[in-house]
């Protein structure tokens, strides 16, 4: 009787313990749920939250109004799904941030913002995000940012004749390129084609200009409201220099006090509203010492060995001390054929231009001294600095820059264009209390 009893009160146990195992799996498929499928890949509910969670910790800790969670969630939504389409790319294009790659970004990060590892990680924990995190969103960033430059990069196309035209524009304003700190909210225009859904969007746009004006947080309504792909950053666009404004907003910025949202400006793709955060001084003239340099390279090969090229270039040191001329000996004996058929010329060279062996003898040799034999990763050298100077390179430096920003006024309008293409080719298909979102089909029978 007493065994009976035992079996049945170890059965209920038994079954006791299973429907509590059952409860767990339960409510860890409940947590797990699929809230989207993206082509080949789907979004959980624990990826949202997390995302969420993220974006909240940090908008609050900016002081930033946050707009409804069921709104933000939804946006964040979107966000996630134009980063699985671009992850999902970059796995096919074979790309990978290795762990000691991912390390040494986060040691970065750590350091451009005076915080060690340890004290990054701390900071990250009172925003609600764990380190590993943290560690894996750089890592996906790091990965979008590639499949970008590639497939984005590639579209942008800039001419010397538009960098010309961008400094004599530049010139002729007498611009002292002072910088900006911009937010930035777009509207778009769902149909182009319709007049009421163009009505529409310019009425939200102006509706959000009042609420702002009111004294609505430009970040908030930038949070809730912008279809601009940085709209969970508040709209923030960074630091950008007069020449690297957008050329919408290139005419209106220089005239907006700080704090001062711009009128709506329209163009082909809907409507948008920019705000000053803060700003900052010009362009100062910029000088680097040069030197007109010239060199003899002997390098070793499967033919010569480094003792055997080593005693060639010691053979040719006792040569130009006996007297022989530079130029002949590096046209005749010097293994780098390009500045050998000139004699030996590197011409006039910055700092930062050679490796760190060849840069350390140039910066410490006399004028018309011979230096070396010394050996660099290219094989044993000996220089002769000729000539030094002091060099104004703000014309480069200028040119460099109008380069860079005419292409990120390319790249940007080309990002937003290969993001739409790619949500437009993609399967996506919203799950649970998502699925409202989801495309409605016709109605049966509409002409």
């Amino acid at each position: 009787m007493k065994a009976t009893v035992r079996h049945g009160l170890t059965l209920l146990l038994t079954m006791a313990m299973l429907a509590v195992s059952v409860t767990v799996q339960a409510e860890r498929k409940l947590l797990d749920r699929v809230v989207a499928i993206v082509d080949d890949s789907v979004i959980l509910q624990t990826e949202l939250d997390a995302r969420v969670n993220t974006i909240v910790g940090r908008l609050s800790a900016q002081g930033t109004g946050l707009p409804p969670r069921e709104l933000l969630e939804q946006r964040v939504l979107e966000q996630l799904i134009s980063e699985s389409l671009q992850l999902q790319m970059a796995d096919r294009m074979g790309m990978r941030i290795s762990d000691n790659e991912l390390n040494e970004t986060l040691a970065g990060i750590a350091r451009s913002n005076g915080l060690t590892l340890g004290e990054f990680e701390a900071q990250l924990a009172q925003e609600g995000v764990s380190y590993q995190q943290a560690r894996e969103q750089i890592r996906n960033e790091m990965l979008t940012s590639r499949v970008q430059q590639r497939r984005v990069g590639s579209r942008v196309r800039i001419t010397e004749r538009e960098v010309d035209n961008y400094l004599q524009a530049e010139d002729a304003r007498g611009a002292t390129d002072p910088e900006y700190r911009l937010a930035y909210i777009f509207v778009e225009v769902d149909d182009p084609g319709s007049d009421a859904s163009v009505a529409g969007a310019r009425d939200k746009a102006e509706n959000l200009r009042e609420q702002i004006v009111s004294g609505r947080d430009f970040r908030e309504v930038a949070v809730a409201e912008s279809d601009a792909s940085n709209a969970l950053e508040g709209g923030d666009m960074g630091w950008r220099s007069e020449s690297q404004l957008p050329s919408l907003v290139a005419p209106v910025v220089p005239g907006l006090a700080v704090g001062e949202p711009s009128q709506v400006l329209e163009n082909n793709s809907g409507f948008h509203l920019v705000m000053v955060m803060d700003k900052r001084g010009g362009e100062q003239k910029e000088f680097v010492r040069q030197h007109r340099t010239r060199h003899i390279l002997v390098r070793p090969s499967e033919a010569v060995t480094d003792t055997q090229a080593e005693q060639r270039i010691r053979d040719i040191y006792q040569q130009l001390q006996d007297g022989a001329e530079f130029a002949e000996l590096a046209r005749e004996r010097s293994d780098d054929t390009v500045s050998g058929s000139d004699g030996g010329s590197l011409g006039w060279v910055s700092p930062g231009q050679m490796v760190p062996e060849f840069e350390q003898a140039m910066l410490q040799a006399e004028v018309g001294e011979f230096v070396g034999p010394f050996r660099s990763q290219f094989g044993w050298h000996i220089l002769q600095v000729e000539e030094r100077r002091q060099q104004d390179v703000t014309r480069e430096n200028r040119q460099s820059q109008a380069r860079q920003a005419i292409y990120m006024r390319k790249f940007d309008t080309e990002l937003q264009n290969w993001l739409r293409e790619i949500r437009d080719e993609a399967f996506i298909e919203f799950k649970g209390a998502y699925a409202e979102l989801n495309p409605q089909p016709e109605e049966a029978g509409a002409s």
